[in-house]
């Protein structure tokens, strides 16, 4: 509930109405991250808050990044013909759930 007045995103919000964020949404915003949808493991850091921010920060932050960083070298290694299944369909996403992610990624090798 806001507790004084306020522009959030060019929109006016009044004393008393009330915010609800999406999580989903949370790290789509474009003057942060151009092409946020696109995977690109060349990217360089980047500000989201997938792991949370300040007290609320993930505890599991350090290990998440640490699987990446084995993960993804092994699977490529593993798999080094690893692609999508049809480069031109868009991956299926879990929209209405608390975590986001994927849904499902046909993929051959």
């Amino acid at each position: 509930v806001a507790v004084e007045v306020t522009i959030i995103g060019g929109h006016l919000v009044r004393r008393g109405d009330h915010v609800v964020t999406s999580l989903p949404a949370a790290n789509r915003v474009p003057a942060l991250l151009d092409g946020g949808d696109d995977l690109d493991v060349t990217r360089g850091r980047c500000p989201h808050v997938a792991f949370g921010h300040g007290i609320h920060h993930c505890l599991g932050a350090t290990l998440a990044r640490l699987e990446l960083q084995l993960a993804l070298p092994a699977l490529v290694q593993r798999f080094p013909g690893l692609r999508l299944a049809d480069p031109a369909a868009r991956p299926a996403f879990k929209h209405r759930a608390l975590i986001y992610g994927l849904r499902s990624l046909p993929k051959t090798w």
